[in-house]
């Protein structure tokens, strides 16, 4: 198989289904922040983690492949591909839960940073939001499965918890924001 096929050299590009669209549309522009924070999230799986942490983010890198492929395919096109449920959902709520008790209540908000996981951690958040701001921008215009928002909203709250869990397995305390002019 070739990797590059010329198709999408006068700037368009084709969706599941065949449908070909502008390489701008805000469709493309959704999962292509997708695959910028699946991206980031390989960077984070080359740092040294514990078993859990790294089998969790490669279980999310599958998922954002998923949510790739649900943004990728409208929602009437009749072509059969996977899609984000609820229980893709539900999984990171339980996870944020879990995480959420082994660390220090939030009483400040906390400045993004830590240890060199879990800053990178932190910034993976902001790209997740980032996606989150298109994907809702993308569902202003276009049906999308409603799951898929969701599912990346939920992601940036996982992402922060286990930015703050990843600092604290290294041993790295988090610095308190003291709010304008203090």
């Amino acid at each position: 198989m070739k990797i590059y096929t010329k198709t999408g050299d006068g700037g368009t590009t084709s969706l599941f289904g065949g449908k070909r669209v502008d390489k701008t549309s805000r469709r493309i522009h959704a999962y292509g922040c997708v695959d910028e924070l699946n991206s980031l999230i390989g960077v984070i799986v080359a740092s040294e983690l514990s078993a859990d942490v790294l089998k969790k983010l490669l279980r999310v890198q599958e998922e954002l492949f998923v949510l790739g492929a649900d943004l990728s395919s409208p929602v009437d096109v009749k072509v059969k591909v996977p899609r984000i449920t609820k229980s893709y959902v539900t999984r990171l709520e339980k996870e944020i839960d879990i995480l959420d008790k082994n660390l220090p209540a939030l009483r400040n908000f906390i400045l993004p940073g830590g240890g060199k996981v879990g800053s990178k951690l932190h910034l993976a958040r902001t790209v997740a939001r980032r996606a989150e701001r298109v994907i809702v921008d993308l569902s202003a215009q276009e049906k999308i499965n409603k799951n898929a928002q969701v599912y990346i909203n939920r992601l940036s709250d996982w992402l922060f918890v286990l930015a703050r869990y990843a600092n604290k397995i290294d041993g790295i305390r988090e610095i308190p924001w003291k709010g304008r002019g203090k």
